[in-house]
């Protein structure tokens, strides 16, 4: 265990409200590639770039194209949470840990057994028929053809995630920016904090032991009292096993 390492337990053993921020690194270690690596979404070949595909306007006028990349890429229906997710659901209920804000959309946060997740950008988990508002599973979602159809009504079926070009939920980031300024220790993990505004919510901490876990440097790193550069599932394995 490094020294860097040491610490945040010794700071986690301490806390009484830790907020935990994290990025698309935390799912990588679950089988869910990421945008911006050398191997992500971004750097692979499509028709049209990834980040097109997943703006609000593409999805209005080539939804048949979306949903062949969204049930291709975005999808993942075998994924199950690493040690970082279990981790932070046990900090939770042993009242350690007071929310965790993140940018994924996968649910593994729910699936290891945390409460208060604030999704910014929201959820593969849910989809809601455009005209008549009713909820379908995401396993509806994987075996529908072409643009899923509400049985209903007949709508279209839409992911309740955010598109390049929409806004996040207010409530949402509310919710994200009180928790995170009450944290006296907040843990940001597996995100190159380049995604706004997700990344400007770290800006409402007010405390001293902000910590940052990523492989890459960050626009971020001055801001940050401790930094770790190790993957953020063998940290958490690592420091649980001592608390």
């Amino acid at each position: 265990m490094t020294e860097e390492v040491k610490t945040l337990r010794d700071w986690i053993i301490n806390a009484k409200k830790i907020v935990f921020f994290g990025g698309a690194g935390v799912s990588t270690e679950s089988g869910i590639p990421d945008f911006r690596s050398v191997d992500g979404l971004y750097n692979q070949k499509y028709d049209y770039p990834p980040e097109q595909i997943l703006s609000h306007s593409f999805y209005m006028s080539k939804k048949d194209e979306f949903y062949k990349f969204y049930r291709d890429k975005m999808l993942i229906l075998d994924a199950r949470p690493n040690p970082a997710h279990i981790a932070l659901a046990k900090l939770e209920e042993e009242g350690k840990l007071a929310a965790v804000v993140t940018q994924n959309i996968d649910g593994l946060h729910q699936k290891a057994g945390s409460k208060h997740v604030c999704e910014l950008h929201g959820s593969t988990l849910r989809n809601y028929c455009e005209k008549c508002g009713a909820s379908y599973d995401i396993d509806y979602m994987a075996k529908a053809q072409g643009v899923p159809k509400c049985e209903k009504c007949g709508g279209d079926i839409k992911p309740d995630v955010v598109l390049y070009e929409e806004g996040l939920d207010g409530s949402v980031m509310e919710d994200a920016a009180v928790s995170i300024s009450q944290a006296d220790v907040l843990i940001i993990g597996g995100t190159s904090l380049a995604v706004y505004p997700a990344a400007g919510m770290i800006n409402y901490y007010r405390g001293n032991k902000m910590v940052l876990i990523n492989r890459d440097s960050t626009p971020k790193d001055k801001m940050a009292n401790l930094i770790i550069r190790e993957p953020i599932g063998e940290v958490f394995s690592q420091i649980m096993e001592e608390i």
